[in-house]
């Protein structure tokens, strides 16, 4: 979705809070090992108090990609969380990102989990969209996740809006798709009508770290993204 943004000309930047830096890599493929700043380097020096004079965007690198740039993370984010929250310090990425006012869309790619970074994500983020593999699994993380963003609209971002549910891993023929589908829907959940198929050519993307609209535009996959970016921009 970034990868969108920037090919259609927006200065968009990308932030990795997961500490497993896969969205870092997919951008920046070999070049994130030889990064000399990275998110983990920024919240140490919020840690450690040095961020006098200091300026988020000194921490952002630039990819290959015109227009697109990423905060990347890296392993050590995972160790920091802990003395992050007893320091709450939840309010430092919305500080930050307010800070970077010359791009014109921020994209933050969240742990698959409700920790610390998520709930930074989502006190910092005007609207979230949340991903829905087609399980029963998925489902379940599901409601708990929707819980999760009411009680940080309640106490810490009253302008937070879910931008919809989009649902993953479609597969047309299969019946439980569907059908788990059918029931969110019934459920009032604000299922998006663009659904991303399964298919193995995304994870061709992610070894040669080409995002789809640059390996192969024409996929069935990069018009399921680009129809979607449509779907929230329009």
């Amino acid at each position: 979705m970034a990868a969108i943004s920037a090919a259609r000309g927006r200065q968009t930047l990308l932030v990795d809070l997961d500490p497993q830096a896969n969205a870092s890599r997919y951008l920046l493929g070999q070049a994130l090992d030889e990064q000399e700043k990275t998110l983990a380097h920024f919240f140490e020096d919020i840690l450690n108090f040095r961020m006098f004079g200091a300026k988020p965007i000194e921490y952002v690198a630039s990819t290959r990609f015109p227009n697109l740039f990423v905060l990347p993370a890296d392993p050590r984010l995972e160790e920091q969380q802990v003395k992050l929250e007893s320091r709450y310090k939840m309010y430092k990425l919305r500080e930050a990102l307010d800070t970077l006012k010359d791009f014109d869309a921020v994209f933050i790619d969240t742990p698959p989990a409700l920790n610390f970074f998520t709930r930074s994500a989502l006190i910092a983020a005007d609207t979230c969209l949340i991903p829905f593999d087609c399980d029963d699994f998925s489902r379940r993380a599901l409601v708990a996740l929707m819980d999760s963003v009411r009680e940080i609209q309640a106490d810490h971002n009253r302008n937070l809006r879910v931008e919809g549910i989009v649902v993953n891993q479609y597969q047309a023929r299969a019946n439980l798709p569907l059908r788990l589908v059918e029931e969110l829907r019934a459920e009032g959940l604000p299922v998006l009508d663009a659904f991303l198929s399964a298919s193995i050519k995304i994870r061709e993307s992610h070894t040669q770290a080409l995002p789809m609209i640059h390996l192969d535009p024409k996929h069935k996959l990069s018009r399921e993204f680009e129809a979607l970016y449509n779907l929230l921009t329009d």
